[in-house]
C-alpha cells in the first residue's frame, strides 16, 4: 500500500491560507485594503518575512494586487483571465459563475456528442480509468477533484478535435475550482447526493461506450444542471 507523505506547511503558506479563507467567507471583499505588513505580522503573530512571502504567493495566484505607495488590495475577479491559476471561484461573482456554467454546458454537451460518435477503445480506457479513480477517491477531496477533471478532459480528448481540447484547456483552472467547490458541497451533503454524483459519471461513460449520442448529451446536460443547482444554492 502506498501512503501519501504528509507535508508540513510553512508559516507563510498558513498565512496565505488564512487570508484566502477570509476572502471565501466574505470578511475580505474585492477592493478591500489589507493591513500593513507590520500589522498583519502582529495579527498573525509571525515575522514580517512570512507576511511578505504570503502576499507574494497571493499575488501570484491573482488574488491580491500591490499598489506602489498605497498598499495591498483584494482583486476583483477578471473573467478575461480564465487561465490564471486560482483566479477561481474565490473571487467569482454569482453572474461570473453562471457565465462559466453556460460555457461548460455549450462546450461539454457538444463535446460529449462527438465523443460518443468518435471514441476509440483507447479513449474508453482513459475515461474508465478516471471514473475508477473517482470511485477510489471515496471522499478524498483532492483525489476526487483530480479524477473529476481528468474524466471531463478524457471525454474532450475522445472527441478527437484539437480545437475543442484547447478550449477546455483555456478554462481548465477555473473548471477545476468549480468542480472542487461542487464536490466539497456534495461531500458535506447527504450520502445520496454523493452517490448521485458518481452515478452521473457512470451513466455518461456508459452512453459514450454504447455510442449513444443523444443519451450522452442528455446526461451531460443534466449533470451540469445539477452542478449549477448545487453552486447556486451555495452562493
Amino acid at each position: 500500500m502506498n501512503y501519501k507523505t504528509i507535508q508540513k506547511k510553512k508559516i507563510y503558506e498558513e498565512v496565505a491560507d488564512a487570508i484566502i479563507e477570509l476572502i471565501k467567507s466574505g470578511q475580505l471583499k474585492p477592493g478591500d485594503k489589507l493591513d500593513s505588513v507590520q500589522q498583519l505580522a502582529e495579527n498573525f503573530q509571525v515575522g514580517r518575512s512570512a507576511i511578505r512571502e504570503a502576499l507574494s504567493a497571493l499575488r501570484a495566484m491573482g488574488l491580491v494586487e500591490m499598489r506602489q505607495g498605497e498598499g495591498t488590495f483584494i482583486k476583483e475577479f477578471d473573467s478575461s483571465l480564465l487561465n490564471l491559476p486560482l483566479q477561481s471561484s474565490i473571487l467569482m461573482r454569482k453572474q461570473d459563475l453562471k457565465n462559466l456554467l453556460e460555457v461548460r454546458k455549450i462546450l461539454e454537451v457538444g463535446t460529449v456528442e462527438l465523443s460518443a460518435e468518435r471514441r476509440t477503445e483507447e479513449n474508453l480506457m482513459e475515461i474508465k480509468e478516471a471514473l475508477n479513480q473517482m470511485m477510489y477517491a471515496n471522499g478524498d477531496k483532492e483525489l476526487g477533484n483530480q479524477a473529476d477533471l481528468k474524466f471531463h478532459f478524457a471525454i474532450a480528448k475522445a472527441a478527437n478535435n484539437e480545437l475543442l481540447l484547447n478550449l477546455m484547456n483555456q478554462i481548465s483552472e477555473i473548471m477545476n475550482a468549480t468542480m472542487a467547490d461542487t464536490r466539497k458541497l456534495w461531500l458535506y451533503s447527504t450520502k445520496s447526493s454523493w452517490d448521485k454524483l458518481n452515478e452521473d459519471h457512470i451513466n455518461i461513460y456508459k452512453a459514450i461506450e454504447g455510442k449513444n449520442k443523444e443519451e450522452a448529451k442528455r446526461l451531460m446536460y443534466n449533470h451540469l444542471k445539477n452542478v449549477e443547482k448545487v453552486l447556486e444554492d451555495y452562493l
